[in-house]
């Protein structure tokens, strides 16, 4: 009897360690990542209209021409310039006609401290071929959630920057016709991107 006792409680103490482990577990699993995958249950994309240093800028006004889009804010510290970097130097893998074929524009969702102007310096330092937009916090937030993207204000209690803003992290393939094709992470390599973009600037050649 007492022998079966103590195997009963050999198994009570397993069993508690087991649920034990199954707990912690679940307490430390990966939450949910802003710049994971999109929500592809909805259609995404579509014109939208937002504020550039030389005027309104809409996804429309570069009908015919691939459209390469990021929503991120210029005082990013890592990502955003990590993106801007990829698309400049696939640019530059382009042939002059190819790169003509490009627009790549840069939405940011800091409108607080993104003015245009500042849009316009920031952009011309990667590449002529991005143009920076911004715009009221109701017209960003309507192009966020056209394209399935995320973003959120996180106070800086002991920095000089304030705030930050967490973001989705995504380049945004947009074809000749407006139609979001395909989106790439913002470390996407440069090979990867110049592919893709190769593909849609000569689908539109081989279907015309």
């Amino acid at each position: 009897m007492s022998q079966q006792l103590k195997t009963l409680k050999i198994l009570l103490i397993l069993t508690a360690c087991l649920l034990l482990g199954l707990a912690t577990a679940f307490l430390l699993r990966p939450q949910p990542n802003p710049a994971g995958p999109l929500n592809t249950s909805l259609k995404l994309g579509g014109d939208f209209t937002l504020q550039s240093a030389q005027g309104p800028v809409s996804l429309s006004d570069s009908a015919g021409k691939v459209r390469v889009l990021y929503i991120g804010y210029a005082s990013c510290p890592d990502v955003c310039p990590t993106a801007l970097a990829v698309l400049t130097q696939s640019l530059k893998q382009l042939s002059d006609s190819e790169r003509n074929q490009v627009q790549g524009i840069f939405i940011s969702v800091d409108p607080e401290r993104d003015t245009p102007e500042k849009l316009a310096d920031y952009t011309a330092f990667f590449s002529p071929n991005i143009i920076g937009v911004t715009g009221s916090r109701e017209a960003i937030d309507q192009v966020v959630k056209q394209y399935g993207a995320f973003y959120r204000k996180v106070d800086l209690d002991d920095s000089a920057m304030g705030y930050a803003v967490d973001h989705s992290s995504r380049l945004y393939l947009v074809d000749q016709q407006g139609e979001l094709v395909e989106t790439l992470m913002h470390n996407t390599s440069v090979p990867t991107l110049t592919t893709a973009l190769k593909a849609l600037i000569h689908s539109q050649e081989s279907s015309s």
